[in-house]
């Protein structure tokens, strides 16, 4: 009579200050760093490293705000924000890349445009491609008329 219904209720996952952990992250939650982390992170949600955190590690989240220290490369989906009190060595591959004063980056970035622009962009290119053929065939088609034309005439 009554349904058994699951819910996936995501939760944030905190590595607190005073606290160092290592190993690898993979988490479909937000994940923030105020501690120390040593280890890869794959996160579905966004990442947090407090002012007071400190990560070496390779990070790919949907979203990333680093006020803290980052040893490791970044690719987002979405955006990366380094605060003022923000330190990456690392490089980065991001779609919005926001650095605040008195950050520091040391390092490549990257910047690729969403799934979405990428997909628009093709569509628009492949209309403009679409319209030149037709413009073309167009062209074609008068400039063949126009020969039948004179061979009448002639």
């Amino acid at each position: 009579m009554f349904k058994e219904t699951k819910r996936a209720l995501a939760t944030d996952t905190l590595i607190g200050q005073g606290t160092i952990a290592e190993g690898k992250i993979i988490s479909e939650a937000n994940l923030r760093i105020e501690g120390e982390y040593r280890g890869d992170i794959e996160c579905r949600g966004d990442v947090v490293i407090g002012e007071c955190g400190i990560a070496r590690s390779n990070i790919t989240a949907n979203d990333v705000t680093l006020a803290g220290k980052l040893f490791g490369d970044i690719v987002t989906k979405g955006r990366l924000i380094i605060t003022s009190s923000g330190h990456l060595v690392g490089n980065i591959t991001a779609h919005t890349l926001i650095v605040q004063d008195g950050a520091t980056l040391n390092g490549s970035c990257m910047m690729e445009a969403s799934t979405d622009a990428k997909q628009k962009a093709q569509r628009e290119a492949a209309g403009v491609a679409g319209a030149a053929a037709v413009t073309a065939a167009k062209n074609e088609d008068k400039a063949q008329e126009a020969r039948a034309k004179s061979r009448q005439a002639g």
